[in-house]
């Protein structure tokens, strides 16, 4: 999981220093940061992101204080000291250094006055990103050996890595011309300090392996190379895909390293399940999850009071700032007595094996594998880009109604999450779900967003969303229930069309969205394991025209197997009447063609 939260001056910044910077413990004042993260047991920050080259910074570097002050806490340059120091040795005036190494607009200067029609705008200085793994990697880190903690970790770091360079690269916008209306993509990249830590807030110390990634708010424009202010709207609108794109790699990473696999499970009735380690003992998840608690019971209060307060219950995104609330509100100081983290893994398998057997902790990385070598007998591992487009569309339909590409890229991912278990997905695979989803089942629903449109599906429906609300009319259910009937639903259509297509019974009436013949189709993985090594999937892969020549070769041996029999009863009965020679069908049942993609095919 991923939440943002912003850097402020004042509280924020104090919080960043006293809290973040030393695994969120107590950081007495004056003492030293370095000191403070040895007494604390956490690792120093390091500096990630392509923007640090022109700062003159490596990435891998430590962060130290006076860094972190002057660029995380004023929005200057992190080696402002030395820059002005060389300045007012050629002679430049105080004012004139102190200007020189001020990356941008001054932080004073974005500060709006307080008037009778308007608050006081309080700038932000960088954003604080969490992320989390699932409650399941939590146990396996804490409660297993230190080959596997070290693994976990190494899993954790590359999947926020990739996150943070999908943001970089695909989503980070700064404000440019016309008052930072314009937005452009910035030059260089993100500037990013990342903290790790390891317990939870919760009043007992559990397992939380964890990391912000503290991101300057300052960027370079690429149209003149000056620096400027990220757009916060831009990061906020693709937090959750980042989320979900976090959790894919994440998976993948396990999975490739350990030979685990993953499997849903259901926190709360009718809502969407979230992708935990096979073969972890549910039982520890309680253990672990006090802090969740915490959290689930704040959250019905600020439900009822948005409920009452809008008239209606909250949606994804609002449910989403909900739970952020509830976890602000729940947040307590964590306990001054401070252990190094062979110590915090010592108390939490005796804590762990007190509790529920010393045995279920022995065993854990024993019943993983097991878990995941039942998982990859069963499951298929084939991603069909045309059903999953279908899903994603059902779906983030009927949870949203109109939606943007982002609500699709997240659904995607976790669609690739759930089909794949953990095994590795080709690069942009998710891009092509959208891309096969917006072109074949969404049509404009104002000027900015998109609602589905399934007469792919179902030419003869005069109203393009009357399936849908036929398909969801269990209002008892909860909104992620009936997506799930429409999205079956919809698969169950796919199906049926594949199978009057294949065998040739009538002529296609429907246009099925397909993978283009560029786009690859992934085989099965193979699986198990070979010399003590992870076997790799297979290179290759199944175009739309293999799998064309495959079923029209099979519809001609139907053809000629009717013909067969035919003619058998032919000679047996003598010839059947010959009806009258159809009319052509009305225009609304003929294919939809989009030009540069196969329609009504199958793979």
């Amino acid at each position: 999981m991923i939440s943002m939260s912003p850097v402020r001056p004042g509280a924020g910044v104090r919080y960043l220093f006293r809290g973040v910077m030393v695994g969120d413990g107590h950081r007495a004042v004056g003492t030293p940061l370095r000191a403070a993260q040895d007494e604390a047991g956490v690792p120093p920050g390091v500096w990630k992101g392509r923007g640090l080259a022109a700062l003159g910074l490596a990435a891998g570097g430590a962060v130290s204080e006076r860094q972190a002050e002057l660029l995380l806490g004023e929005g200057w340059h992190p080696d402002a000291d030395r820059i002005e120091r060389e300045l007012l040795a050629q002679g430049k005036t105080p004012a004139q250094a102190r200007r020189a190494t001020v990356l941008g607009r001054p932080i004073e200067h974005n500060r709006s006055p307080k008037t009778d029609k308007a608050k006081e705008r309080t700038p932000w200085l960088a954003f604080d990103l969490v992320f989390r793994p699932p409650p399941t990697a939590h146990i396996a880190w804490a409660l297993m050996d230190d080959e596997h903690r070290q693994v976990l970790e190494l899993c954790q770091d590359i999947a926020r890595d990739k996150t943070l360079a999908w943001l970089e690269e695909s989503v980070a916008e700064i404000r440019s011309k016309a008052g930072g209306k314009q937005r452009a993509r910035v030059k260089d990249g993100l500037v990013i300090a990342v903290f790790r830590h390891y317990e939870s807030r919760a009043t007992e110390s559990r397992p939380l392996l964890h990391a912000h990634a503290v991101v300057s708010i300052r960027a370079r424009r690429p149209h003149d190379g000056k620096w400027g202010n990220l757009s916060a709207d831009s990061l906020m609108t693709h937090i959750v895909a980042a989320d979900t794109l976090y959790l894919l790699h994440f998976m993948e990473e396990v999975s490739a390293r350990l030979g685990w696999a993953w499997e849903p499970r259901e926190v709360t009735p009718g809502r969407r399940p979230v992708m935990e380690i096979a073969g972890i003992d549910q039982r520890l998840i309680g253990w672990q999850s006090t802090r969740r608690q915490q959290i689930e019971d704040a959250l019905p209060v600020l439900t009822a009071k948005y409920e009452e307060r809008q008239g209606h219950p909250p949606g994804e995104r609002a449910g989403y700032a909900l739970a952020c609330q509830a976890a602000d509100q729940t947040r307590r100081p964590k306990r001054k007595e401070l252990r190094s983290l062979s110590e915090l893994r010592a108390a939490w398998r005796e804590s762990a094996a007190g509790a529920y057997g010393a045995d279920v902790v022995a065993r854990l990385a024993e019943r993983a594998r097991a878990a995941a070598a039942a998982i990859w007998a069963r499951v298929r591992l084939v991603v069909d880009i045309a059903l999953a487009a279908v899903e994603t569309i059902a779906v983030v339909y009927v949870m949203r109604g109109a939606f943007k590409r982002h609500h699709l890229l997240a659904e995607a991912r976790r669609h690739l999450a759930y089909v794949l278990r953990g095994r590795p997905h080709q690069p942009g695979l998710d891009e092509q779900i959208v891309q096969a989803a917006v072109d074949d089942y969404t049509r404009p629903a104002s000027r900015r967003m998109m609602t589905a449109d399934l007469r792919a599906l179902y030419p003869r429906d005069t109203e393009d969303q009357a399936v849908l609300r036929a398909l969801t009319r269990k209002r008892t259910a909860t909104p992620y229930e009936r997506a799930r009937l429409a999205a079956d639903a919809l698969a169950a259509r796919v199906h049926a069309v594949r199978r009057a297509e294949r065998l040739g019974s009538r002529t296609r009436p429907y246009a099925v969205a397909v993978p283009a013949a560029s786009r690859p189709h992934p085989r099965p993985f193979r699986t198990g394991r070979k010399d003590g090594h992870l076997l790799e999937p297979e290179t290759g892969v199944n175009t739309v025209e293999q799998t064309r020549q495959t079923l029209e070769a099979a519809a001609a041996q139907v053809a000629a197997t009717l013909q067969d029999s035919r003619r058998a009863r032919e000679a047996a009965h003598g010839p059947r009447p010959q009806p009258t020679p159809a009319t052509a069908p009305p225009p609304h049942t003929q294919q939809r063609h989009t030009p540069g993609r196969t329609t009504g095919g199958v793979t």
